[in-house]
């Protein structure tokens, strides 16, 4: 027998006898362990002292080997962390409950991210395999990221590649910025409602969400005005495109408002501009296309706008790779906070990112998608029992809720019957107005969508 299976065997023949005899018992010995399984005393011992190293059994040299002493199981009481720990600073429940996967049985009205059947995986997973074959691809890469992907992202803008600092996702991208531009306990800007995401970072950033109404049109340059007056925020954070939960896109006679607004008060906008490949123009056939305004980044000269532009919504979440474009003292400050997280972007992710967002596969993917969002989002528009406003882009349907209704409670009561929503209210920074549900498109087919709503309002 090899030597390998037999110190198996032998270990598994002490493991049995221990087992069933008590502490200070003897086992058999070496001499009977090498006739009974035919082994070497040198596999036997090894067997014996791997034993030994558990804790099972204690050799006793010229006596034999025996069963060693039982210890009671320590149960561990980590009770001690909550003094060091002190009060909650960072409150993810909200965003956790809506990263978590999904039971593969449930009917998905919640996800942000495309499902797999909508996500290029071929393009992506050829992209990533070519990029880490190259030369010098695991090798350390320049701190701001790679200059092709710089230069796509910056000529998407208007802006130069070196405005641009390559970050791993939006997530990170917001963080970066949050803590590069404001303060700790600082107020900062929100649309109400806003990005759960953006809610959940500024405040493990120590900022103080300070809410701005949006309507159908974006948010309100007059009540914005007043809110920087009063907070001296500066820093807003905006998503001027299919804003999530909300879907609207800022009006273009807002948008010079705004702007003012900001330059008035001397401070920035983070502009999220995370949906931009998501354009999917009227609803139910109605003829025109989307009308995708350019950047704000676009329209300031100054460095009041630092724009955060994400790949991952219309490819995968996996493919965490977004850009903060950023001028001035701001770049220079924001590249430090990004350095001090990680480092720099793995680079054979970087390469496999500006492959794709030149192949003439992304450009057909991006085309089929669109399509196949816009017959969703019908679908779920069309299910829906109450009015809605249809948004043109995107992948969130907005729905108020009756008067009354406890959205928290109907979300629940949803899961319960296998439908998951994302009721309103953790989207708000202050009381919410009235209830809402988000309502998410993307993730399952028009007729799962007709069930899901069905199951949801019965």
């Amino acid at each position: 027998m090899p030597d390998d299976n037999a110190a198996t065997a032998i270990t598994a023949t002490l493991e049995a006898e221990v087992a069933v005899s008590a502490p200070g018992e003897r086992l058999p010995s070496v001499r009977e362990l090498m006739a009974r399984h035919r082994a070497g005393p040198a596999t036997v011992q090894r067997a014996i002292a791997e034993l030994a190293a558990r804790g099972l059994v204690e050799a006793r040299p010229g006596r034999g080997t025996f069963v060693a002493a039982r210890s009671e199981p320590r149960v561990p009481d980590p009770s001690w962390q909550a003094v060091p720990l002190g009060a909650r600073s960072i409150d993810a429940d909200a965003l956790v409950r809506l990263l978590r996967p999904p039971s593969p049985d449930a009917l998905v009205l919640s996800s942000g991210y495309l499902p797999a059947d909508l996500q290029p995986t071929a393009l992506l997973g050829g992209a990533l395999a070519r990029a880490a074959r190259r030369p010098g691809a695991w090798d350390r890469v320049p701190l701001e990221g790679i200059s092709g992907l710089r230069a796509y992202f910056a000529a998407e803008a208007g802006a130069s590649p070196g405005d641009v600092l390559v970050t791993p996702g939006g997530q990170a991208a917001l963080a970066a910025c949050f803590r590069g531009l404001a303060a700790p306990g600082a107020a900062i800007i929100v649309e109400s409602p806003s990005y759960l995401g953006a809610l959940v970072a500024a405040r493990a950033q120590g900022l103080r969400p300070v809410p701005v109404p949006a309507d159908a049109h974006g948010i309100r340059p007059d009540l914005l005005a007043d809110a920087l007056a009063a907070s001296g925020a500066r820093v807003v954070y905006l998503q001027p495109i299919f804003a999530n939960p909300h879907g609207a896109t800022l009006a273009p006679e807002r948008r010079a408002e705004v702007l003012e607004a900001v330059r008035a008060a001397g401070a920035f906008i983070v502009e999220d501009d995370a949906f931009r490949d998501l354009a999917l123009g009227p609803a139910h056939g109605r003829r025109g296309a989307a009308v995708v305004p350019p950047p704000l980044f676009a329209d300031d000269q100054d460095g009041h706008v630092v724009r955060i532009r994400s790949l991952t919504k219309a490819s995968a979440p996996g493919l965490r790779i977004a850009a903060v474009i950023a001028r001035g003292p701001a770049a220079a400050r924001l590249r430090a906070a990004r350095i001090v997280e990680d480092l720099f972007v793995t680079g054979p992710l970087q390469e496999a990112a500006l492959e794709i967002v030149g192949a003439p596969a992304w450009r057909a993917h991006l085309r089929k998608l669109r399509t196949v969002l816009a017959e969703r989002r019908d679908a779920l528009v069309a299910a829906v029992p109450l009015p809605v406003v249809v948004p043109e882009g995107g992948m969130n349907l907005w729905v108020p809720l009756p008067p009354g209704t406890d959205d928290v409670d109907l979300a629940q009561r949803a899961a319960a019957a296998g439908v998951l929503v994302q009721p309103g209210r953790p989207f708000f920074a202050a009381e919410p107005p009235g209830p809402f549900l988000r309502l998410t498109f993307a993730a399952e087919p028009p007729e799962r969508l007709a069930e899901g709503v069905r199951r949801l309002f019965a």
